[in-house]
């Protein structure tokens, strides 16, 4: 049986409309693996979102089948109040595009932020689904900044395994710090890993950023599983402590049963680190107030 969510589908989407109602908070939902939607006075940010089965379905019958854990949270064309989408890189759970085209779809004037190393492939992929209302996809590289609505995004590089660059030096794999509220006396610093495992300047990078939450991955780096690997739960948990992290949220577990993590050993490490942190169910929302 596939685990239920903390609420989804009508009850989710009633609960994003009702914090609609606390401004000046930070609203965060973990959608799975490594989507979170964020709220800020009713501005949606949402990070690398995976709400379909087209990873299932193309592994089905193969010696590497992605066989799901969890249940859907909600269909994306249901999420018709998003500002801004995130891919973090090309694979499909964070590119999906039974993801992003109904919420293309969905959202006509939605911005969506990449890797500018990567703007061919996604166009490939996504084809006729990057409409011309949408100006096209904001692209970024590490040490490069945007302004998107509310939200200003820094990029970052990320290791999945390997920091890879293309020609012109730019990051096929990134993370992004996002300052959300920046009009204020003081903004909300969020850091949203996409895949990545430790690198040789990390900290130094990301210490700066005074990041109020972090979300980091869990499910490791294992060359059996022949898939690119992450952080394991032992190192998320330092790696939130080094940057002084306010609160790590854990993700990339509990999708596919070949790829996953228990959260307890983040925990644990968490707790052996002085590490503040929190996981979430699926569906469920979190403040963050100032």
């Amino acid at each position: 049986m596939l685990k239920p969510p903390f609420q989804k589908d009508a009850a989710l989407l009633a609960d994003i409309d009702t914090a609609r109602n606390q401004p000046d908070t930070l609203h965060i939902w973990w959608l799975g693996q490594s989507g979170f939607l964020l709220q800020y006075n009713g501005q949606h940010l949402l990070f690398d979102p995976y709400l379909s089965d087209s990873l299932s379905r193309k592994y089905a019958g193969t010696d590497k089948p992605h066989v799901r854990i969890s249940e859907l949270v909600v269909d994306p064309i249901q999420l018709d109040m998003i500002d801004v989408v995130t891919s973090s890189h090309n694979h499909t759970d964070h590119l999906d595009a039974e993801t992003l085209l109904p919420l293309f779809a969905a959202n006509p004037a939605i911005k969506f932020v990449i890797p500018e190393a990567n703007r061919t492939f996604i166009a490939d992929r996504l084809q006729a689904g990057l409409r011309e209302s949408q100006a096209g996809p904001i692209g970024l590289t590490d040490g490069q900044t945007a302004t998107v609505g509310p939200f200003v995004f820094h990029g970052v590089p990320a290791a999945h395994n390997e920091i890879e660059r293309d020609a012109e030096g730019r990051c096929k794999f990134m993370g992004f710090v996002v300052e959300i509220g920046a009009d204020h006396e003081r903004s909300f610093r969020v850091y949203h890993s996409g895949d990545t495992l430790w690198y040789d300047g990390m900290v130094d990078i990301l210490r700066p950023f005074n990041v109020d939450v972090a979300f980091l991955p869990i499910n490791g780096n294992k060359p059996e599983r022949r898939v690119a690997g992450n952080l394991n739960p032992d190192e998320a948990a330092r790696l939130g402590r080094e940057i002084g992290a306010k609160l790590v949220i854990p993700h990339h577990y509990d999708l596919f049963e070949f790829n996953t993590a228990d959260p307890s050993d983040f925990v644990s490490a968490c707790q052996q680190y002085n590490t503040p942190y929190r996981v979430m169910q699926l569906g469920e929302r979190i403040r963050v107030n100032r």
